[in-house]
């Protein structure tokens, strides 16, 4: 198939653009290689996803190298500017769309809103109306765990309430979900949103906690350990996000005739429409991280300890029972392998 993925050079965007093309799926990859952080870093990714596929790209005249893989056309491009998107449409024939391209960070929220409307909001309903007029099989798009704001049940399940968001970032987030089910329901469009958690791995983000802590443990500096450490998140590796991304994106939404508007379950329609959540399901503790981060680094932390920031929530925990119904998804990756192998990579990428 021709798969289009956006944020394909940021860090998940990269690894399910990678896993695409090595199943043999042509994928068009677009991103608009923000400052937001590190444009290197961003292209880095883009080479490294080159070099596993043989530099198997759209423009390579010399024919494949790795015959197994597909294809990889990279434009560099803003969702929220329609015209361009309007062409990628109309000059490829888009079966399916993995929409990760958005403003990340729930703290960067709070001093420039509006870099999220443009691209969360703006963004997302041109990709909507991009994948309406052509008719995309299957608009599977990122939501997040933020939604759940002010939840305090835990685990959290894709049919509690989540009219409460603590950040913009959230707000936008929850925001899409409502969108894409008002296209599934106007205009048949399957969709599917994934609420992720906290994903880390080799190519994380820079502004993520776990590249803060490694680089900070690495050179030697203090780290700041935000509510005093008690913080508890579903940390959840890489590798086992793109699995369940790829195993959602091959069973396109269909809608549930059992569903009622009498007793409504959040996460289904009569629509073609579903929600999941993507995590762990294993919480960790932000300190019990930490000393994982101390183990592969072989050295100790200085800890500055701080109050909770504003727009951040103590713990995140997800409830996949849906997911694991849907595609048997099961998390694989243990913490500590997990953190060993993102200090591996950080190790050789920063040298």
């Amino acid at each position: 198939m021709n798969i289009l993925v956006t944020g394909a050079a940021g860090f998940i965007g990269a690894h399910v653009a990678l896993e695409l093309l090595l199943r043999g799926h042509d994928v068009i990859g677009i991103d608009n290689l923000n400052d937001y952080y590190d444009v290197g870093l961003k292209t880095s990714r883009l080479d490294y996803v080159k070099s596993q596929i043989g530099d198997n790209t759209a423009d390579d005249t010399s024919g494949r190298l790795n015959a197994h893989c597909g294809a990889l056309t990279f434009l560099q491009l803003d969702i929220a500017s329609m015209e361009p998107l309007q062409r990628v449409f109309d000059e490829h024939k888009i079966d399916r769309v993995v929409n990760l391209a958005a403003q990340a960070g729930v703290r960067y929220s709070l001093e420039n809103p509006h870099a999220y409307i443009q691209s969360n909001i703006v963004g997302f309903t041109n990709i909507l109306e991009c994948c309406r007029h052509h008719s995309v099989e299957h608009l599977v798009y990122a939501s997040s765990s933020s939604v759940y704001g002010a939840n305090e049940s835990m685990p959290f399940s894709v049919k509690d309430n989540v009219d409460h968001p603590l950040s913009l970032y959230a707000a936008t987030k929850k925001s899409n979900e409502l969108m894409a089910h008002t296209y599934s329901h106007l205009y048949g469009l399957p969709t599917t949103g994934l609420r992720f958690f906290t994903v880390y791995g080799p190519w994380g983000r820079p502004d993520m906690s776990p590249f803060l802590f490694v680089s900070a443990i690495s050179k030697g500096l203090p780290i700041k350990v935000f509510n005093y450490g008690k913080h508890r998140r579903d940390f959840t590796y890489i590798d086992d996000i793109v699995t369940g991304v790829l195993g959602v994106l091959a069973q396109p939404a269909k809608g549930d005739e059992s569903w009622s508007a009498l007793a409504p379950n959040p996460n289904t329609s009569k629509a073609p429409f579903r929600l999941y959540n993507i995590g762990n399901s294993e919480p960790i503790e932000l300190m019990a991280f930490i000393a994982a981060i101390e183990d592969a680094l072989g050295k100790k932390a200085q800890k500055e300890m701080l109050p909770m920031q504003p727009g951040d929530v103590p713990d995140t925990y997800a409830d996949v029972s849906e997911l694991v119904d849907a595609i048997a998804y099961r998390p694989k990756m243990n913490i500590y392998d997990g953190v060993k192998h993102y200090v591996d990579w950080y190790r050789s990428y920063y040298s």
